[in-house]
């Protein structure tokens, strides 16, 4: 079988006819902060093709179509199943983006998190200037905390590993199910 990219306003004309599932490939702290209306949320980073095909071979005669922030992970899904599976597999084009420029609706969470990387920016740069402010008016070597903090984004942009985010995601307030945030 195949993968075909569909534009977003066929999307909608065919979840409209009831002829569509659409499944969600972003992690769940994306999903719960904005999805489309109905999609179900099978994130990448646990994507599994026989929990996939399992779920979506109830309903045989609605088209799947898969969906990300951008098509990029989607894109990923769908070959992991046409490979797997042989399946016939539709990628909605230009993803989640793409959906809202074309003026489609999305629900948005109210109590979902700010996104990860919004957190490890507040976090660092909040360290970053605790430091600077303790060094001027406490001791120099309050310095040493900025310093830290920017080696380790530093190492965080070389090697694609972040402690602070690996940190932050076990937080209460990034767990489905977690304590409620207001205004993100």
């Amino acid at each position: 079988m195949s993968i075909h990219e569909v534009d977003p306003v066929v999307v909608a004309d065919w979840l409209a006819a009831g002829g569509a599932s659409l499944v969600d490939v972003r992690e769940a702290d994306e999903f719960r902060r904005e999805h489309i209306k109905g999609s179900r949320s099978m994130p990448l980073g646990a994507f599994d093709v026989p929990a996939f095909q399992d779920q979506v071979g109830r309903e045989p005669s609605r088209k799947v179509v898969l969906l990300c922030s951008s098509g990029a992970r989607a894109r990923q899904a769908a070959q992991a199943i046409t490979e797997a599976a042989g399946a016939e597999v539709w990628l909605l084009a230009g993803g989640l983006q793409a959906w809202k420029r074309a003026g489609l609706e999305v629900e948005r969470g109210t109590n979902a998190p700010l996104p990860l990387m919004r957190q490890v920016q507040i976090v660092a740069g909040g360290l970053a200037l605790l430091g600077f402010i303790l060094g001027v008016l406490v001791s120099p070597w309050w310095h040493a905390l900025s310093g830290f903090v920017g080696a380790g984004l530093l190492m965080a942009g070389v090697t694609g590993f972040c402690g602070m985010a690996n940190l932050l995601q076990v937080m209460p307030w990034n767990r489905p199910g977690g304590p409620a945030r207001a205004g993100s």
